[in-house]
């Protein structure tokens, strides 16, 4: 069993067969521009020994010293003498992969994987600084459907974008970080359609700029809070004074 400490000779076969399985399965992520991803999904037996000798030499396993799982597998993926691929494991089962893609010392991209072994989301850093601040979801055809974004780097999800076949179509935004959404954008192609606002933070948008693809904007109000829009009020003009 895993969950026990495994003997040297165990941990040592242990390490043969999740070698074999890093070196066989490269697999191309869609989610972002990345490449090949090393992935160890579970201890299975893969017809490679080719390549197995060769990997072993790039693969540092780590294990936890009272139980024995394994719990790292450090990879060096193109063979330059630096570890660029961090899959973190419990046993056989991979929680997390990161990737330090152009070996600059600073991770630019994480993938979490869920009991099935898939991948559930893909975090990465907008500034390409080494601080996780985006995360990435697909759909079954494997195209993102969602990136939520943290907008201060501080972990806490304030923006979420909605998206179909990767083009950008709405996103909502919490800009004061009260947990509640008061911005919303949509767009119509490449181009922004509206945003609108909740300015009296009752939960729902009571302004909106609407934007024609001529570059107009109109502003529009809904004063009953029933979803219901209509042009905003013009100021009154003062009427000039004579000389």
């Amino acid at each position: 069993m895993l969950f026990r400490a495994l003997p040297v000779s165990h941990r040592a076969k242990l390490y043969r067969k999740v070698t074999r399985l890093v070196v066989c399965h490269n697999i191309s992520s869609r989610i972002g521009p990345a490449p090949a991803v090393i992935l160890a999904i579970a201890i299975i037996s893969v017809s490679c020994s080719s390549e197995r000798t060769e990997a072993q030499k790039r693969i540092t396993p780590e294990y936890d010293k009272k139980t024995g799982k394994l719990q790292l597998l450090k990879y060096d993926s193109n063979g330059n003498g630096k570890v660029d691929t961090f899959s973190y494991m419990d046993g056989a089962r991979v929680l997390r992969i990161e990737i330090d893609k152009d070996e600059d010392g600073k991770i630019d991209r994480w993938e979490y994987y869920g009991p099935d072994q898939k991948i559930e989301k893909v975090g990465f850093s907008r500034l390409s600084d080494g601080k996780e601040d985006a995360w990435s979801y697909t759909g079954p055809d494997g195209s993102i459907v969602r990136i939520d974004v943290s907008t201060k780097r501080d972990g806490k999800v304030t923006r979420i974008e909605h998206y179909d076949h990767e083009k950008l179509l709405a996103a909502e935004e919490d800009s004061d970080e009260d947990g509640r959404i008061d911005k919303w954008e949509t767009y119509d192609g490449d181009r922004l359609a509206s945003v609108a606002f909740d300015t009296g933070h009752r939960g729902t948008p009571d302004r909106r700029l609407v934007y024609g693809s001529d570059g107009t904007a109109t502003m529009e109000v809904d004063p009953k809070g029933d979803g219901h829009f209509v042009p905003a009020p013009q100021p009154l003009k003062k009427p000039l004074k004579k000389p």
